[in-house]
């Protein structure tokens, strides 16, 4: 028999209700030459039982040992001609990947896609609603000839895959920026990736505010600064455009001048043009949120967008911080160290 033309790869710790919606979706997928291969990184919700209910090849490990290595499981039983990462929270729509299918048959020299979230995230929190429409419309902003990857819907052909080695998952144990560290040894070695951006899938993640915190400052900010400064490049295709980078400096101006307008009044003159310039160069955001979910969401949005950069900031300095002391140590000799 022929092998299939995707490999479809689902990792997958304590999946719940999102898991089953993201297997159902698959089922549904109009594309219908795949095997869909399940790692179960170490759930104990019975995830793993469901995949097998759901007929998907399933891959278990005793302990969760993070997305990178369950993907590199799936990739190690995969015969497919192109690995498809599918994230457990994610659920397909049914022209998914078809879409994907028609890009690399098109462009027979693209060695790896992703897509992106669609608009109309499943949570119905204000959080969720935020983070996954900020997520969208910054994929949908990006150029087709990308400088990273995505794993939460991406395809990489398994022969190119085998080649780079795979994902790091020495280096990130737990969910991180794992896919976007692959993305970066594509493109050193050669290969061409392209940002597909009607390639959509819906993102389930009831995301709260903890979650969001924690994730843009200590499992994507952070650890993205040092990965950036390791391989002495700034990767300004999706979050670190001139615009982007200016805000951030807004942003801080703004508060700045609204504290030292307690003492100095004159500063709040300051403030306001900050904030005027922040309004301006997000402004096509702000429309872009005003006519998915209205007015009223845009101008609740906006103060947690600036919030965004003034914490953006922060992971910034953290991460930089953290790679200034790791050089420091592996410069150190062991002399030194005793």
């Amino acid at each position: 028999m022929n092998p299939p033309y995707f490999s479809v790869i689902v990792p997958v710790h304590n999946g719940g209700s999102d898991f089953e919606r993201c297997l159902d979706a698959l089922h549904r997928s109009r594309w219908s030459n795949l095997e869909l291969i399940v790692v179960d990184d170490g759930s104990a919700d019975g995830s793993a039982e469901l995949a097998r209910q759901r007929g998907a090849a399933v891959i278990s490990v005793d302990r969760a040992r993070g997305p990178g290595a369950a993907r590199n499981l799936g990739a190690e039983r995969a015969s497919g001609e192109y690995l498809f990462f599918v994230d457990a929270d994610c659920q397909v729509h049914p022209d998914t990947l078809d879409r994907a299918a028609a890009v690399l048959q098109a462009e027979p020299a693209v060695d790896a896609l992703f897509g992106c979230y669609d608009d109309a995230p499943a949570a119905q929190n204000f959080v969720a609603q935020f983070k996954n429409l900020f997520h969208s419309y910054t994929h949908q902003q990006g150029g087709e000839d990308a400088t990273t990857f995505w794993a939460g819907c991406g395809v990489v052909r398994r022969a190119v895959f085998a080649t780079i080695g795979g994902f790091d998952e020495e280096q990130f144990p737990r969910p991180s920026i794992e896919d976007i560290e692959l993305g970066y040894r594509l493109r050193d070695a050669g290969f061409t990736i392209r940002l597909c951006k009607e390639v959509r899938v819906k993102h389930l993640k009831a995301w709260t505010f903890e979650q969001l915190m924690r994730s843009d400052i200590f499992d994507r900010g952070a650890p993205w600064t040092r990965l950036m400064l390791d391989r002495g490049r700034v990767d300004t295709a999706l979050n670190l455009r001139w615009s982007q980078r200016v805000s951030a400096v807004l942003a801080w101006l703004t508060v700045g001048s609204v504290l030292i307008a307690s003492v100095r009044p004159v500063a709040i003159w300051l403030a306001g043009i900050s904030a005027l310039g922040l309004l301006v160069l997000n402004r096509d955001l702000y429309k872009y949120f005003a006519r998915q979910r209205g007015v009223v969401f845009a101008m609740k949005a906006i103060p947690l967008h600036w919030f965004y950069y003034l914490y953006a900031c922060l992971a910034f300095a953290y991460g930089a911080w953290g790679y200034i002391l790791s050089r420091g140590r592996v410069r150190r000799s062991p002399a030194e160290t005793r």
